[in-house]
């Protein structure tokens, strides 16, 4: 017997504890089969600790009913605006001052010369021009496209020339929005809130696009004034970028405004 007992320790040094189980955390069939006493659930909504008729108090995670769905808002244009005001043959431009005083905005000229659209623009500084017309006038097109390319504002066309040539140069010449339709006051706000959108996007792309042009305009300078000291110092590409970048820190200027230093310096000796 005692030979047996020796022969189990044995066994139990040499094979250890068998391992416990831990045991399966109970399912609570009463709130939807989640585990209660098992790991913690991050629910997304709590109500507060009450009393439960099977488990006194506890903590219970809730599930937010679904909501019906809000319906959004009509769109509008921003309160406050300042707008110059276009006559171009229309004559609804007392129409279009009230209308647009009504919501808020601000008349802050009415012309009716297009040859004064710059300077007015320049002078009052509108957030918004709309123009009147039964059809923009060529002078007006071109004074607009002036403006978009000095002064850029969110332009609007009401007008009633349904023709694709017309609606073309318009657009050409900046216009945001043109609408062909009798002026309705209910459709004064979506207008111009599509208009301000569309002349904001095509702002952004507009900068986007100078900027690439300007970088392509540097990268150019800067492989001609390479191309120069390669041929005149005996320099590989790399150590031509090297000293144009040395020269450049050493001046605390862009090193596309260096490299036309060197091309000018190079011209200037040649000639």
């Amino acid at each position: 017997m005692a030979l047996s007992l020796r022969r189990g320790c044995r066994k139990l040094r040499q094979y250890g504890d068998p391992p416990h189980r831990a045991a399966p955390p109970k399912q609570d069939r009463g709130h939807g089969g989640c585990a209660v006493a098992g790991a913690a659930i991050a629910p997304r909504w709590r109500v507060p600790p009450g009393p439960c008729a099977r488990h006194g108090t506890c903590a219970v995670s809730a599930v937010k009913p679904p909501q019906a769905p809000v319906a959004s808002p009509e769109p509008s244009a921003p309160a406050g605006l300042r707008v110059l005001v276009i006559d171009d043959g229309a004559h609804r431009a007392d129409l279009l001052r009230d209308e647009l005083a009504r919501q808020g905005h601000e008349v802050v000229g009415v012309i009716e010369q297009a040859t004064l659209i710059h300077d007015c623009v320049l002078r009052l500084q509108p957030d918004v021009v709309i123009v009147d017309a039964e059809s923009p006038t060529r002078d007006t097109l071109e004074n607009l496209a002036t403006l978009s390319a000095k002064m850029p504002r969110p332009v609007v066309v009401f007008a009633e020339d349904e023709d694709r040539g017309t609606m073309r140069r318009a657009i050409q010449a900046g216009v945001s929005a043109y609408v062909v339709a009798d002026l309705q006051a209910q459709r004064l706000a979506p207008v111009l809130h599509v208009a301000i959108a569309r002349f904001e996007q095509d702002l952004a792309l507009r900068t986007e696009l100078s900027h690439a042009q300007a970088q392509l305009a540097s990268r150019k300078l800067v492989d001609k004034a390479k191309g120069i000291l390669m041929r005149e110092q005996g320099l590989d590409e790399d150590q031509a970028y090297q000293r144009l970048r040395k020269l450049a820190m050493d001046r605390g200027e862009p090193i596309a405004q260096v490299a036309r230093r060197v091309i000018d310096a190079h011209e200037l000796l040649r000639g």
